[in-house]
């Protein structure tokens, strides 16, 4: 029971029983009856099982923040324990370290202040992942019972700029970009462009490709370990990435067979979630390329660089990608170098989303373009839709249609110089005489 106690001030105390058994107080009450009433709400909170222990609430959220990580850590893939540890490091320790939680709590204006302040110097997206993180924090914070409630709910995080539309590519446009990679990367360029547009497959997915992924049979590539960079290191299924681009530990079982569901052991440098693991079938002019581009180097990775590594992301973006979609002085026509743009600020991550609206345009089920980006249905046709041969056979199908379609668009030249590099594809195109002209150097 609840009582005041008068003290050496003057005031009153009140003091009520903690859950532990242990007794707590807190002065500052003018009178007993106050001290009594307050101390009450004390233990009426506990017996609800709502009731905060403010010695919890002064904890600093630096020493809870580090707390929580390294209890979270073992259970988190390395590159999202990286990120926390980022985030920690450059924007959340140096404002909120010595804060107790409380304060946070009861401090809404000063996160506002906060991140208005980080929009000064970050980019909505970072700024948005960052608030994330501090948010995923603050939740871990009251489920601990050090604060109330998350006071991050509600906050804008965004700018309030407006967001741009994606870019969508067609075809021809794919096709013309890729051929131009091939001065800058080389035929794991151009095809490798092409592989994006036409399997929505993540940059992770295709360069994390290795020679054993690929079933020639049915021409499909296995999805279930993503190259992954940490810290400026590459990780293949948890193993670092070393010189010559060879893998530190075991090497992995055969993916000839069907990928198998994530265990505790397989864990470590799975994909983005169960659905990402999967087979990803290629039309068959797509495959043609995939296969000459295999065949035409011994390295286990796929795609990789002339010394047998595999491609990293920020690289191949300033040299090889952007100078192919945004072109080479594309305002100065008369420049020697001059390369006009095809579509200009295209992002790699926008070929998904090309890829996917190809296939709307086409008429290809929901379910079969979900499964083949590697993502869930959503509500009960997550339970009752389902992929069926006829429908991947007619996926397929619409996307080799486009695919010839944007040969048949090339110039002579530009015909001749992709059956130079890719002759295997000379077969293949040259059956359909409606969409290839005669005139045409494989047309025979």
């Amino acid at each position: 029971m609840a009582y005041g106690q008068q003290d050496d001030s003057g005031g009153w105390r009140a003091r009520f029983k903690r859950p532990d058994g242990t007794w707590g107080s807190k002065s500052g009450f003018p009178s007993e009856r106050a001290a009594e009433n307050w101390g009450n709400e004390q233990e009426a909170l506990i017996r609800r099982h709502m009731w905060i222990d403010p010695r919890d609430g002064e904890t600093p959220f630096g020493t809870f923040a580090r707390e929580f990580l390294d209890a979270l850590a073992p259970r988190l893939e390395p590159s999202t324990l990286a990120k926390y540890k980022s985030h920690l490091d450059s924007q959340l320790l140096p404002q909120w370290s010595a804060w107790p939680l409380i304060g946070i709590f009861n401090n809404y204006v000063e996160i506002e202040k906060w991140v208005s302040e980080l929009h000064d110097d970050y980019a909505d997206s970072t700024v948005a992942s960052v608030f994330a993180t501090f948010s995923t924090m603050l939740n871990a914070a009251v489920r601990a019972r050090c604060m109330p409630a998350n006071p991050c709910s509600g906050i804008r995080v965004t700018s309030g700029a407006y967001e741009s539309d994606r870019l969508v590519a067609n075809p021809v446009q794919a096709l013309r970009a890729a051929m131009r990679l091939h001065t800058t990367a080389g035929l794991s360029g151009v095809v490798l462009c092409l592989m994006d547009l036409y399997t929505g497959a993540r940059w992770s997915e295709l360069v994390g490709q290795q020679r054993h992924e690929y079933d020639r049979e049915n021409r499909a590539i296995c999805i279930q370990e993503p190259l992954k960079e940490i810290g400026g290191n590459l990780f293949k299924g948890g193993r670092r990435v070393g010189p010559g681009g060879a893998l530190e530990g075991t090497i992995p079982a055969s993916a000839s067979q069907r990928p198998k569901r994530r265990g505790k052991a397989a864990k470590r440098g799975r994909t983005k979630s169960p659905a990402g693991t999967r087979w990803v079938p290629l039309p068959p002019g797509i495959a043609t390329a995939y296969e000459t581009l295999m065949h035409s180097h011994d390295s286990p990775w796929v795609f990789c660089t002339p010394d047998r590594a595999p491609l990293r992301r920020s690289n191949f973006r300033q040299r090889c990608w952007r100078p192919a979609w945004d072109g080479v002085r594309p305002d100065e026509p008369r420049h020697s170098r001059h390369a006009p743009a095809i579509l200009s600020d295209f992002s790699f991550h926008e070929g998904r989303h090309s890829h996917n609206t190809w296939l709307t345009e086409d008429g290809v089920p929901e379910v079969a373009r979900r499964a083949r980006l590697g993502q869930k249905m959503k509500g009960i046709a997550r339970v009752y839709d389902h992929v069926t041969p006829a429908m991947t056979k007619d996926l397929l199908q619409s996307l080799e249609t486009r695919w010839v379609k944007s040969v048949a668009s090339l110039s002579v030249a530009e015909r001749a110089q992709l059956l130079l590099w890719i002759p295997r594809l000379r077969a293949s195109l040259a059956t359909d005489e409606d969409l290839i002209a005669i005139s045409s150097p494989f047309a025979s």
